[in-house]
């Protein structure tokens, strides 16, 4: 009987039952701790949103800190980042170089947003740069290291795919700061500063979670199901042949 019951139990199922039980249950814990993380720092933007401006302290700057800049517009030196959408409709984001009041420093501003035109071999109209001393408060913010990009980015010109900091101080010449400002202060240049949350995706997360823990609750309950009826099956036979 005990020859006759351990041949019902393969090996194969009951190791491939364990292994997905134990994948989707990591993988449900992954995306636990990445919703966590996610919460976090939605937390931290919303903290910093609701601090007032600070005078720019270039030693403790942070991801969204809110920050103000006294200067002047640098003309000539603006790009323009493309493929990037506002309501459903292309555009681009404005960058312009600020000098810095009595630092000598520079600082890369995202001044907001302007739609492309019909033809997009085109860039739109030149941004206007008002002369003198301007204030401007935005958030601090660092471009990613590795953005998407839909095409090879051009060599040379004013429209570019993504923020290149070291590409921009090695084409202007311009001792750029390691981070940029998103503008948020308002200003007459036709630019749109509609800003929103970072998408923390916090709910996709815990719905994905919530997926993976199901699948490891059904692999888990089938291979004890397995187990349970390798285990009775030769009792049931056993008693056909009484």
């Amino acid at each position: 009987m005990s020859l006759r019951r351990h041949a019902r139990l393969h090996p194969v199922p009951l190791l491939a039952g364990v292994a997905l039980a134990l994948l989707t249950l990591q993988l449900g814990n992954w995306q636990t701790r990445r919703a966590a993380e996610k919460a976090e720092l939605q937390a931290e933007y919303r903290a910093a949103a609701d601090r007032p401006a600070q005078p720019l302290d270039a030693t403790a700057l942070s991801e969204w800190q809110s920050v103000e800049l006294h200067g002047e517009w640098l003309p000539g030196r603006s790009i323009l980042i493309d493929n990037r959408v506002h309501e459903g409709r292309a555009g681009y984001h404005v960058f312009t170089p600020l000098q810095l009041t009595g630092q000598g420093a520079v600082v890369l501003v995202n001044r907001g947003w302007i739609g492309a035109g019909a033809d997009r071999s085109q860039p739109p109209p030149r941004i206007a740069n008002p002369p003198g001393a301007t204030v401007v408060t935005g958030r601090v913010r660092h471009p990613e290291e590795k953005p998407f990009m839909l095409a090879a980015d051009a060599p040379s010109g004013s429209v570019w795919q993504a923020l290149d900091l070291a590409r921009y101080r090695s084409e202007t010449r311009l001792a750029v700061a390691d981070f940029y400002v998103q503008q948020t202060s308002p200003a007459d240049d036709g630019l749109i500063r509609s800003w929103p949350e970072p998408d923390a995706g916090i709910e996709r997360h815990r719905g994905y979670a919530l997926q993976w823990y199901a699948l490891a609750a059904l692999a888990t309950a089938l291979t004890l199901r397995y187990l349970w009826n390798a285990f009775r099956s030769p009792r049931h036979d056993h008693r056909k042949h009484l």
